[in-house]
């Protein structure tokens, strides 16, 4: 007879934390997110550790080169997209370890032959008012001169004019070589009075551009999650199939960590593959598994060699994995179970094993709660999916700027591999939506507000680390009532009511 739970499983918004003593030093100013990304052994230090608990999904619509620096510079990583070709996952693994922070790739750019015109349009779509001119309008062609704001006047030019005819060129530009530092650079800028600092090599070809408004932004990102080599950190999704050639490429490109993509862990693949990498690399390469939703699941994954598993079947936002093959479990009990076994395999072995829970997060206040019930970091997909620096198209609807967000299940991406339990190579059926997302802004700023959520609500539960959330955290249940109660009921909304401002 089959096995079934006591217990139904219960969603994120089911539970509230209950406030806990706050002593006089317990402020956000002194919460560290600091938390471990992969295994170590009691009274040892993490290889790799992150300094904020979000990791961005291996999706599409979320993971390219450009999220995963923005998301390093403010203490997490991101986990490039494997459904790709080895050759495109490699080279932007290696754009984010070659990344030299401060020294931006110029994506503004013209030619000799463009005009004002051009001018014009290139600002509009960019956002950026300092242009290069180059050979063929490349990013790293022979820098011919800059356009900005200062050099032209649209009332008294003619949309057709040259760039050639107004632009200040080359000749009488500030510029330094390849071998500047970013400090040198810096001084430069602040000496000449510039906006903006060409770095050019011995050809005269564009290699990158300086800003003196990155400066003060530079200096706020004290948390960067960086390497022994002060390179910003990047990890990438494989799958169980081509993993003997995916992995070198990607070790070759400086790839810090793996992670195995597939929506159900507990399978004789995941361990072939965690096999094959420690047969053939040792524990150099560190390498997560996943996904499960129970503690066997996690017992499985954990004695195969995982350097972390990751929780969670069903529960993303774009995910129909429960609709049509009916399995799956409520992420919040599946974060309890699986947190349990694994503070059980630590007791048994000494070796602590981080779990991330993947899914289900829909409010900033769910994060707090995955982490109180045992998970040491979050993947997020929609979450990071609504920013500037994921890799989708941002597109107005109905008068409101969205994002694209599709599933890695869908007939869109067909990562038939994610689903891949052993036949023929191709996705039987869908699994993942293609959806819109409401349009966020900056990685940054919305960031920093989930985390300052975070951190006030770990005060109120007398908490300054992550560790000490999760000893001391006390969790309830809630009724549906409850739900109601906790969210504004029995007025009406300002912004509801119709001609407020009139």
């Amino acid at each position: 007879m089959a096995y079934f739970y006591d217990e139904p499983s219960h969603t994120f918004s089911e539970y509230l934390l209950v406030p806990g003593y706050t002593g006089p030093d317990c402020i956000p100013d002194n919460v560290s997110l600091k938390t471990p990304l992969v295994k170590y052994r009691r009274g040892e230090e993490p290889a790799i550790s992150l300094n904020i608990p979000m990791v961005s999904a291996i999706m599409q619509a979320v993971s390219n080169d450009k999220m995963a620096v923005a998301l390093a510079k403010e203490g997490g990583i991101s986990f490039i997209y494997g459904s790709q070709s080895i050759e495109s996952q490699a080279a932007m693994v290696k754009r984010v370890k070659n990344y030299k922070a401060g020294f931006v790739t110029s994506d503004s750019n013209l030619s000799a032959e463009s005009t004002l015109a051009d001018v014009l349009a290139l600002k509009q779509a960019t956002g950026h008012s300092t242009m290069a001119v180059t050979e063929g309008g490349q990013p790293n062609g022979k820098l011919l001169g800059i356009v900005t704001g200062r050099d032209y006047r649209v009332s008294r030019m003619r949309p057709e004019t040259k760039v050639v005819d107004f632009m200040t060129p080359y000749e009488k530009l500030i510029t330094a070589p390849k071998s500047v530092t970013l400090k040198e650079a810096n001084d430069i800028i602040w000496d000449h009075k510039l906006n903006a600092l060409p770095i050019v090599d011995e050809n005269q070809n564009l290699l990158y551009f300086v800003f003196r408004k990155d400066y003060e932004s530079r200096k706020s990102n004290p948390n960067e999650l960086l390497d022994d080599k002060k390179r910003y950190m990047v990890g990438a999704g494989i799958n169980t199939r081509d993993y003997a050639e995916r992995i070198p490429a990607l070790v070759d490109a400086g790839v810090d960590v793996l992670c195995i993509d597939s929506s159900e862990g507990y399978t004789e693949w995941q361990r072939q593959t965690i096999k094959w990498v420690r047969d053939n690399y040792g524990d150099s390469v560190k390498i997560g598994a996943g996904n499960v939703v129970d503690g066997e699941g996690f017992r499985f994954l954990a004695e195969a060699g995982a350097d972390f598993v990751k929780i969670g079947i069903g529960g993303g936002s774009i995910c129909i994995t429960r609709e049509t093959k009916g399995i799956g479990r409520g992420q919040a009990t599946a974060t309890i179970d699986v947190a349990r076994e694994r503070d059980k395999y630590f007791e048994e072995t000494g070796i602590y094993v981080p779990i991330c829970s993947d899914g289900g997060i829909v409010y900033d206040y769910h994060m707090t709660l995955a982490l109180a019930m045992g998970s040491d970091f979050m993947m997020l997909g929609r979450y990071f999916s609504r920013f500037d620096e994921s890799p989708t198209r941002k597109i107005m609807i109905n008068g409101t700027y969205m994002k694209e967000y599709w599933g890695e299940g869908s007939a869109r991406a067909r990562n038939w591999q994610r689903y891949d339990l052993g036949g023929d190579k191709k996705l039987s059926f869908v699994e993942g939506v293609d959806s819109y997302v409401p349009y966020a802004g900056s990685l940054k700023d919305n960031v920093a507000l989930s985390l300052s959520k975070m951190k006030h609500t770990m005060c109120n539960c007398g908490a300054l680390t992550i560790p000490e959330l999760q000893k001391k955290a006390k969790i309830t249940l809630v009724s549906a009532t409850s739900i109601v109660e906790g969210g504004a009921h029995d007025v009406l909304l300002k912004e509801s009511t119709p001609n407020q401002n009139q």
